[in-house]
C-alpha cells in the first residue's frame, strides 16, 4: 500500500511523461506536491523505486519511468483516497499505454569545488551537480571542477569555467589532467614524465613548471571537456 504523497508522485510524473515525454524536475515535484525540500522528494522517489513502481537511470537528468500504476487503495483522508482511487481507476493498464524513453540529452554530474589553474588549491567536496550536454561526454565515468586561477587560459581553459573530467587513475604524456598533489592539494595540468619525477606542466608562459616525486602525485582524472558561463 502506498502513501497518499507517494501515489499523488507517480500521478504526476506518469501525467508530465503523457503531455511532454519528459520526466518531472525533482524542484517540479517539490512544489506540485507542496513538500519544503528536495530530500522529501528524494525519500519518496526511493520508496516508489524499491516497489519497482517507477525506474530512474544512474547519472542522467530527468529519467524516471513509471513502470507501473498502484491498483491498492492508499493512506489519509477518505476523502483524499477515494479521489486517489478514482484517478487511477480511470487509466488505461500500464501495458496499453505508449512507453516514454527518459529525457538522455542532459546528464548531471557530480560537481566538487574548485580546482586550481595556477598554484595548486584544496579540491572541495561538493553536495551539487552540473547538467552537462550528454554529446560532451563520452563513456565512463565523470565529475566536473570549477577552474581557479590563469596558468592553463593558452590550452583555452579559463578562470571560472567547468573543467569535466573523465575519472582515471592513468594519464600518457602530455594530457592535460587532475592531479592530486601530497594528498592534499589539486591542481589542473599538463602531465609530463621526465628523468623519474613527474612534471605538472602550465599552458601560460607565466607560470613554472612544478616538479614532484611520483609517490606525490596521484592522477585523478583526464580534461574530457569545458563548460563556460557568460555574464
Amino acid at each position: 500500500m502506498l502513501t497518499a504523497k507517494q501515489h499523488e508522485l507517480i500521478r504526476f510524473i506518469q501525467d508530465r511523461l503523457e503531455e511532454t515525454g519528459i520526466s518531472p524536475s525533482f524542484e517540479e515535484m517539490k512544489e506540485a506536491l507542496d513538500l519544503k525540500s528536495k530530500s522529501g522528494v528524494h525519500r519518496l522517489i526511493s520508496a516508489l523505486e524499491e516497489r519497482g513502481f517507477i525506474r530512474r537511470l544512474p547519472n542522467r537528468a530527468r529519467a524516471l519511468e513509471v513502470l507501473k500504476q498502484p491498483e491498492d487503495a492508499v493512506g489519509g483522508s477518505s476523502a483524499a483516497s477515494a479521489r486517489l482511487r478514482d484517478n487511477v481507476v480511470s487509466m488505461p493498464p500500464a501495458s496499453a499505454r505508449p512507453r516514454y524513453e527518459p529525457a538522455n540529452d542532459v546528464i548531471e554530474v557530480p560537481l566538487h569545488g574548485r580546482i586550481a589553474a595556477g598554484a595548486p588549491i584544496e579540491a572541495l567536496e561538493g553536495q551539487t551537480s552540473l547538467p552537462v550536454p550528454a554529446a560532451l561526454l563520452g563513456p565512463g565515468e565523470h565529475y566536473a571542477l570549477e577552474v581557479s586561477g590563469d596558468s592553463m587560459i593558452d590550452a583555452g581553459i579559463f578562470d571560472g569555467d567547468f573543467a569535466l573530467v573523465k575519472r582515471t587513475n592513468v594519464a600518457r604524456d602530455g594530457e592535460i589532467v587532475v592531479a592530486l598533489v601530497n594528498d592534499e592539494e589539486a591542481t589542473l595540468k599538463y602531465l609530463r614524465r621526465e628523468n623519474g619525477m613527474i612534471r605538472l606542466d602550465p599552458a601560460n608562459p607565466s607560470h613554472q613548471p612544478q616538479v614532484y616525486q611520483p609517490a606525490q602525485v596521484q592522477v585523478q582524472g583526464k580534461l574530457a571537456g569545458l563548460l563556460r558561463r557568460y555574464h
